[in-house]
């Protein structure tokens, strides 16, 4: 079960651009039927449109900037996202949430002892966390944090197991 992000951004976007498109054509369309004056008249972007030729710089950028739009439109809705629910061993409909695998990982990586603070994050090849430690002499910290890590995904199970990075960062100088 890899479950992807929706693609809500371009989705409301696109969805904003017609909804203003509607409600300037349904505004012109009404003031049209009332008598009053429209914000846009037809005769105007008519003759401007009539009067513009195919070799003119402005039909080529027009074009080339909705083809633009609509390729990055198209290339958001095709390239998938990073997964919401990482697959774990087992059935097809066993997974964990992003949120929950990582703060279980930084729960493990925190208990270390030495460890005060641990950050961590789930990459697509692998998990790196930074730990910070009061410890003046980190040697074999690292190590630890990443033998804590190992050992609570084999308790998880996901179905391809990441590489484990661990990066200590002292609070005090060896000095």
């Amino acid at each position: 079960m890899k479950r992807r992000p929706r693609r809500s951004l371009p989705a409301v976007l696109v969805a904003l651009v017609v909804l203003a498109g509607c409600v300037l054509a349904a505004a012109v369309a009404v003031q049209t039927i009332i008598g009053e004056k429209p914000w846009i008249s037809y005769d105007a972007v008519a003759s401007a449109l009539h009067d513009t030729r195919w070799s003119d710089p402005i039909p080529a950028i027009a074009g080339g900037v909705v083809a633009l739009i609509g390729l990055l439109l198209l290339v958001s809705a095709i390239v998938p996202g990073r997964p919401t629910v990482l697959p774990l061993e087992g059935g097809t409909d066993t997974g964990a949430s992003r949120r929950s695998y990582r703060s279980t990982l930084r729960t493990a990586a925190s208990t270390v002892d030495g460890v005060s603070a641990a950050k961590l994050k789930v990459k697509r090849r692998g998990i790196v966390s930074v730990v910070t430690t009061g410890r003046t002499n980190t040697a074999g910290l690292a190590d630890a944090v990443r033998a804590a890590i190992e050992h609570r995904l084999a308790q998880i199970g996901p179905a391809t197991v990441p590489a484990v990075r661990v990066r200590v960062k002292a609070t005090r100088s060896a000095s």
